[in-house]
């Protein structure tokens, strides 16, 4: 379907342009939302009657979101979620939870203003896009985390999963069991004997075991 634009549209155009896009996304939002009209000739001739007034509008509109993007732009939100040791959160941080931490905040921060690829589902520090306007954006950074504690360390730039991460290798001394590559799967490896003091007891092959054992038998039965 081919439209006007009424206002700039990310990937497609500004005011005034003719695009063509698909039926379904005109229909269910384009023109809804009085984002567009049908390019047919009478909504030419209406939109051309009124160009500089959208225009003017326009230019207003985009000055007052410049102006709420100087006090909110930049601006530290801090998310507190209940999340595992590997920092995965037991749910996930979403354009509402955004919108509401903007508004604790004094921002008068619509969800649908809210720009995000995906909802949160680590914890870490977080860019996200804020749309004032169709020529407005800025961004905020959402600061996930288990506790106050922790919001404070990332806000200074520490990774607290890569420092989780080293504190349990650490306290595990960073042990890691030698496997025999060789050894048959569910096989457990051989216990090494030692003696009184610790120190391991050599044990002979299977094979000289073997003809050690012979050679104790050979030598019974010559004394028999």
């Amino acid at each position: 379907m081919d439209i006007i634009l009424l206002e700039r549209i990310e990937k497609l155009g500004t005011i005034g342009d003719v695009v063509a896009v698909k039926d379904g996304y005109a229909r269910n939002f384009l023109l809804p939302q009085k984002k567009a009209l049908r390019a047919n000739e009478a909504n030419r001739k209406v939109f051309e009657a009124n160009r500089e007034r959208l225009e003017a509008e326009n230019a207003e509109r985009r000055a007052e979101a410049e102006k709420a993007g100087g006090k909110v732009d930049g601006e530290q939100i801090v998310l507190i979620r209940a999340a595992s040791n590997t920092g995965q959160l037991y749910g996930s941080v979403n354009v509402r939870d955004v919108a509401a931490a903007l508004a604790d905040k004094g921002h008068d921060i619509d969800k649908k203003q809210v720009i995000m690829g995906a909802p949160i589902k680590t914890i870490g520090m977080f860019d996200v896009t804020v749309a004032l306007h169709p020529e407005v954006h800025v961004t905020v950074k959402a600061n996930v985390a288990r506790s106050e504690d922790e919001a404070e360390l990332q806000s200074q730039g520490v990774d607290v999963i890569a420092q989780m991460n080293e504190e349990e290798a650490a306290e595990t001394g960073g042990f890691t069991e030698e496997l025999d590559p060789n050894r048959e799967l569910g096989e457990l490896p051989p216990v090494q004997p030692i003696d009184a003091d610790g120190n391991p007891i050599e044990t002979p092959a299977d094979g000289q075991e073997a003809s050690d054992m012979q050679a104790v038998a050979e030598d019974g039965d010559a004394n028999g």
